[in-house]
Parts: structure tokens; sequence; C-alpha cells
């Protein structure tokens, strides 16, 4: 678990949900190479999240669930973000336990 995750109460066994703000996306790709399974970038240049079908979500605040096993890969995808654009919630709460306002 990272020192984010245990700050903000959160473990590697919670549900997460994960979103990007596209306004401050810089489109350096660190979450896509973290997690191609949640990340992936649009002809815009921009990272979007993608549900577990594999849909781009592309509506602003679209949120989705993080798998299971890629959840410390999520959380540090978020922390090391460099547009600080990651927002990393547990679903039952809503509490963020990663990104820039956590």
């Amino acid at each position: 678990m990272t020192e984010q995750a245990a700050t903000a109460g959160g473990s590697p066994s919670e549900a997460l949900e994960v979103w990007i703000d596209q306004q401050l996306c810089t489109g350096d790709g660190l979450c896509v190479q973290y997690a191609p399974e949640v990340f992936e970038f649009d002809v815009d240049g921009l990272a979007y999240v993608k549900d577990a079908d594999g849909e781009l979500k592309q509506s602003d605040g679209a949120r989705v669930s993080v798998p299971a096993n890629l959840r410390l890969d999520v959380i540090d995808s978020a922390k090391d973000c460099p547009g600080n654009c990651i927002h990393v919630a547990r679903a039952a709460d809503g509490v963020l336990v990663a990104g820039p306002d956590a």
C-alpha cells in the first residue's frame, strides 16, 4: 500500500473509482503505462478512463471502477501524474485516497 493510500485510510482491498480531469491532463501517459486496462489516450492526446468492457468514458467527471488487481497501480499513477489530474476515491463513501485533493 502506498503512503498516500494509508494516510487517507485506503487499503488494497477496498473498492475504488477513478476519474481524470481532462482540463489538467498533460498527455504524458504515465497512467497508460501503469494501468493500460484502466487508462487510454484518445485522438485529442489526452488520457481517459475506460470501463471493464474497454469503453472509453469521455464525459466530464466520468468514473469507472478500478479492478482489484490494479488498485495499487492506479493509486501510483495518480501519485506520479505530472498533471495532477487523476482522482481515486473509495467507492463506498467517495473519500479521496489519491490525487490532487487527497
